[in-house]
């Protein structure tokens, strides 16, 4: 890991090295992000994986940025359509299905780390336009509806993700070191869905975004596993209609052998 670091120290000097002219600087921080694994492979018995997020932040000039900034790092996976039911009690005593409301791009995985609290880095409103924190989410709902029971519904949704470990948020999770190196690690629960997540670094100094990049984790299925999410992908009418027949197949074969003991 030290390797790899020093050789993004390296290459982003050289980079520098070889665009800028002598005499005509820009006045804008260099970000070289990189992470520990760009691809992530759901098996069988996956029980979730670790993902090292680091870089170096460089002056202009090549070398270490003066004054005092923050790191924040955010990975997202995959928007997805969702229908979020509120349940209620039925004469007391049944639960049945209550108001509801529907979301067009939610992010089915979201996990931001820096390293101070966001409160004390940026305002609301930088933190609302880039997505820094989990009361920041443009969870995209659709249709009419008051927007306190909105508020209620989206709040409700992000408690359940964060129980569910897909959704967290880390205050003090990014180390910055020797003002020029950062890192942050960002742990992937078994229950992820396959897709390309996005990791977004963001370099904040007096509370306003000086720099950012953008790396790439592509995580999939392989083996029996993969070929059945591909098949539910690109069949799923066929598909659907297998897992019937394999339902009722499996039930019956159950029966019988239940009658011959």
């Amino acid at each position: 890991m030290i390797r790899r670091l020093v050789i993004l120290l390296w290459a982003s000097m050289l980079a520098l090295a070889s665009t800028t002219p002598v005499g005509a600087q820009s006045r804008e921080p260099i970000l070289v992000p990189d992470i520990s694994e760009h691809d992530i492979v759901l098996r069988q018995g996956f029980t979730g994986a670790d993902l090292l997020l680091f870089g170096v932040i460089l002056d202009p000039g090549g070398g270490r940025m003066q004054g005092n900034y923050d790191v924040v790092v955010v990975l997202k996976g995959p928007s997805e359509e969702i229908q979020l039911r509120e349940k209620g009690r039925l004469l007391g005593t049944i639960w049945v299905n209550a108001q509801s409301t529907a979301y067009r791009s939610v992010p089915s995985f979201y996990a931001v780390a820096s390293s101070r609290p966001i409160a004390d880095i940026v305002d609301e409103r930088t933190a609302a336009i880039y997505e820094l924190g989990l009361p920041y989410l443009q969870l995209s709902p659709t249709g009419s509806i008051d927007p306190e029971e909105q508020a209620r519904f989206s709040a409700g949704l992000v408690d359940l993700r964060e129980r569910q470990g897909l959704y967290a948020q880390y205050e003090t999770g990014v180390t910055v070191r020797e003002g020029v190196l950062y890192r942050a690690r960002l742990p992937i629960p078994s229950n992820v869905i396959p897709g390309r997540y996005v990791a977004e670094t963001f370099a904040i100094a007096d509370g306003r975004v000086i720099t950012s990049a953008t790396s790439e984790v592509d995580v999939r299925k392989e083996g029996f596993e993969g070929v059945v999410a591909e098949e539910a992908e690109d069949n799923s009418f066929l598909y659907g209609l297998f897992a019937v027949g394999l339902s009722v197949f499996m039930g019956w074969a159950a029966g019988r052998l239940f009658a011959l003991v």
